[in-house]
């Protein structure tokens, strides 16, 4: 992993912790727990952002468990999703859309913006494709 862990806790964004399992599992479910309810409904203009939100919510909740098992809490959520990005999975490119779906999430929480369906059907196809391997990896760990 190539994260600079002194530098981060040096700058708070995170805090060195216990690893904690009841948490970790916690994050995890909450995450597939979201996801579940906002995959349920049809992608439109209207819903687009809200779903775009709570799925990059979920993986930015993966990301805090990696940091949990690594013995830190985040402290800044535009750290978690760093914290994935050298998982070796089957789809390890799409990782690089991490740091688009991040530069998307922020536009919409403080420009403005709205997320078109196509970015929110995205962000769910990225979940359909590569959660499960990231969960198993945190579950394991």
């Amino acid at each position: 992993m190539n994260i600079d862990f002194k530098r981060l806790v040096n700058e708070k964004r995170l805090r060195p912790r216990e690893t904690n399992k009841d948490k970790i599992k916690s994050l995890v479910e909450s995450a597939k727990n979201n996801v579940d309810v906002v995959s349920s409904l049809p992608i439109n203009e209207k819903n687009a952002t809200v779903i775009f939100r709570e799925i990059y919510e979920s993986i930015r909740q993966l990301g805090d468990a990696r940091f949990w098992i690594l013995g830190y809490e985040p402290l800044d959520h535009a750290i978690s999703l760093d914290s994935l990005k050298d998982l070796n999975i089957k789809y390890k490119v799409k990782l690089n859309y991490l740091d688009r779906f991040k530069q998307i999430r922020h536009d919409a929480n403080y420009r403005g913006f709205n997320v078109s369906a196509s970015q929110a059907q995205e962000i769910l196809d990225f979940w359909n494709v590569c959660s499960q391997e990231i969960i198993e990896f945190l579950l394991k760990k």
